[in-house]
């Protein structure tokens, strides 16, 4: 469906997405992939295109899709952009921003970004998948499902016993560095 050349990081079974870019073992031509399938999910739709950068200035880990947004929109992205490090949306205030979503734009495709756990060697990786992501559900604070597509930075480790400390010790450089790559992959798609 997509001509892409690396056909094994992009897995399109019963109709789903999955596309994978990670930081070490990816190239540029993977991100430029990445981004081209981006701007084919963006220009197939009519409806308005919306990405909701999810996550709170008040932890390392969660600070991904808040330091995305920001970057965004210092770089004066086309589409709208909620979530931001001065304006960031989080557990407290994502059923107030989806309404407000909702009610500024008819039946929106949502690109949502959130930052997510995993295991060791999948840290850095950057996933994009069609359908909602669920915030908080690494750290059983199930939220709404959110998202049309999703862009999932996995900034560290799951510590199942403590999964809240692997999102406050995680290193705000790995965090950064996703956040940089995310929003580059993102400004070369429009």
């Amino acid at each position: 469906m997509f001509p892409f050349k690396n056909r094994k990081r992009i897995n399109i079974q019963n109709n789903t997405l999955y596309f994978r870019y990670s930081a070490e073992s990816s190239t540029e031509e993977d991100m430029y992939e990445m981004s081209l399938l981006l701007r084919t999910l963006c220009k197939a739709s009519s409806n308005d295109i919306v990405f909701l950068c999810i996550g709170s200035d008040r932890s390392t880990g969660d600070s991904y899709g808040p330091f995305v947004g920001t970057m965004l929109k210092e770089q004066h992205f086309p589409f709208p952009i909620f979530g931001t490090i001065a304006e960031p949306v989080h557990a407290l205030n994502l059923k107030v921003i989806l309404e407000k979503i909702h009610h500024q734009f008819h039946n929106p495709i949502i690109f949502s970004v959130d930052a997510c756990l995993g295991d060791g060697h999948q840290i850095g990786s950057i996933i994009l998948k069609d359908g909602p992501l669920t915030p908080g559900d690494a750290i059983h604070n199930l939220l709404p499902a959110v998202g049309n597509y999703h862009l999932k930075g996995i900034v560290n480790y799951l510590d199942p016993d403590y999964p809240v400390n692997s999102l406050n010790s995680t290193r705000l450089d790995t965090v950064m560095k996703l956040a940089k790559t995310t929003s580059t992959i993102l400004l070369k798609s429009t």
